[in-house]
């Protein structure tokens, strides 16, 4: 049982693991983040637990999820792992707190409009036709890598304006160290660490200076051409405070444009390959995907219109995002005392709430560890999240700002490309979950591409 310090008022300590004597909880968590998780949960609804010298919490109940991130939002700030984001993302949407951030989101909102979904859905499905001629029939794809250069091209152009095909491996590489470097920024003094001449922080500036050079230089191309395009860019450049009419420098322009180009690609990337992943392992479910397509679509490509019609698709996208979350957990740190199911949970505690460890839990999903899409269609998206036992987007005033635009992305992508091909896991790969910042592949995933006969 953990040892926790006294707090008034408290009822009882929360159960959880028992904790090592150095370092509590903080190198079983580390080794395995998402069965540490599970197993928290089986000490029940809230639990607690020591990350070094960090009394910690798990809530895993649809209620007391939906007090951390609407009910009592106010009274939590996001967790270490967004707050040591900011060395590469600033005060972006995704890290910004309070009266900034909602200042921020109002502005950014626009344009995220559905009219502007539905223009940027050309672009979408352009450029996964574009990818889909690129293949040949039995070759075999790193489809994450695909995914990856696929989404961030779909991000750069609808967003930006801007073509970066020649840069794509580039600044695909860079995201990926970044990425890949998120354990590092969360080990205790890190943000001393990544001041010392080793290697893992020398690959973070690396990263991070390809990354600024892209972002900056579209801002530059941008002011320097004076023209004002229907995308994200222009919009940043334009906006102004309400209340003194000021606009945003550079550096506020580049910290919401990076959060943007990252989370606006990272995350569909890794929810479309588990979803190849999981149709490759299920070719019933597969083939009724593709029985879809063919009748709703026939030889045609997609469009915006389509999507009411692609209701398996959509279903199948939904019940691989509950299986694999492209989130995997949320982190706040409480800035006052707070109580959950009668346990205290004091000020400069962190609070999680997983997405993984919910999403599988069989009291709200029966077979929970199956993937079954046909459980989309006597319970839509809409009312699993608003009862909190689906929340892949997030909940609340931080609820992700590109929610529509990337259920737009992820089923004219999926659609256009399963219209023309069905795909085979190459056999003897160890596939499994690494949670990073996000939840990718712990080594890729190869599949190999096989055309469809399509009537």
């Amino acid at each position: 049982m953990a040892v926790f310090p006294q707090v008034e008022n408290r009822r009882t300590e929360p159960p959880g693991a028992r904790p090592s004597l150095i370092g509590g909880h903080i190198r079983q968590f580390m080794a395995d983040r998402i069965g540490f998780l599970e197993r928290q949960a089986q000490y029940g609804d809230v639990s607690g637990f020591r990350l070094g010298k960090q009394l910690a919490f798990l809530v895993n109940h649809p209620s007391h999820i939906r007090d951390l991130l609407v009910v009592s939002a106010h009274k939590f700030e996001k967790g270490r792992a967004l707050q040591r984001a900011k060395v590469l993302l600033g005060e972006g949407l995704l890290t910004s707190e309070h009266s900034f951030h909602l200042r921020q989101r109002r502005m950014i909102q626009p344009v995220f409009h559905r009219d502007r979904i539905e223009a940027y859905s050309r672009v979408m499905v352009e450029y996964a036709e574009m990818m889909s001629g690129s293949w040949e029939s039995g070759g075999v794809r790193d489809i994450d890598r695909d995914m990856m250069h696929l989404t961030m091209q779909v991000v750069a152009r609808t967003l930006f304006g801007a073509n970066v095909d020649d840069e794509a491996d580039e600044i695909g590489e860079a995201l990926s160290a970044v990425i890949g470097l998120f354990n590092f920024l969360l080990l205790p003094y890190s943000e001393w660490l990544s001041k010392l001449p080793i290697p893992q922080a020398r690959r973070f500036k690396r990263a991070s200076i390809t990354l600024d050079r892209v972002i900056y230089r579209l801002i530059e191309d941008r002011r320097r051409s004076n023209s004002d395009r229907d995308d994200l860019l222009s919009l940043l450049l334009a906006a102004h405070d309400e209340d003194d009419g000021t606009s945003m420098n550079d550096k506020q322009v580049r910290d919401e444009a990076l959060t943007l180009f990252l989370a606006g690609h990272e995350t569909t990337a890794n929810a479309l390959t588990w979803t190849w992943f999981l149709l490759s392992q299920h070719p019933d479910h597969s083939a009724r995907l593709h029985d879809e397509l063919d009748q709703v679509l026939g030889e045609r490509a997609p469009t915006f219109a389509d999507i009411p019609q692609l209701r398996f698709t959509e279903a199948v996208l939904a019940e691989s995002m509950r299986l694999f979350p492209p989130a995997w957990t949320i982190g706040r740190t409480a800035i006052e005392d707070h109580e959950f199911d009668g346990f205290q949970t004091p000020k400069g505690s962190v609070v999680l709430a997983s997405q993984w460890v919910m999403h599988r839990d069989e009291r709200f999903w029966p077979n929970a560890g199956e993937f079954i899409p046909d459980r989309w269609t006597t319970m839509s998206v809409k009312e699993a999240t608003q009862r909190f036992i689906y929340f892949p987007f997030g909940g609340g005033v931080r609820r992700c700002i590109g929610e529509g635009f990337a259920w737009t992305e992820s089923v004219l992508l999926l659609a256009t490309m399963a219209r023309r091909w069905e795909m085979e896991l190459v056999p003897d790969q160890a596939v499994s979950a690494r949670p990073l910042i996000t939840l990718r592949p712990r080594n890729g995933l190869k599949m190999r591409v096989i055309a469809r006969q399509t009537p």
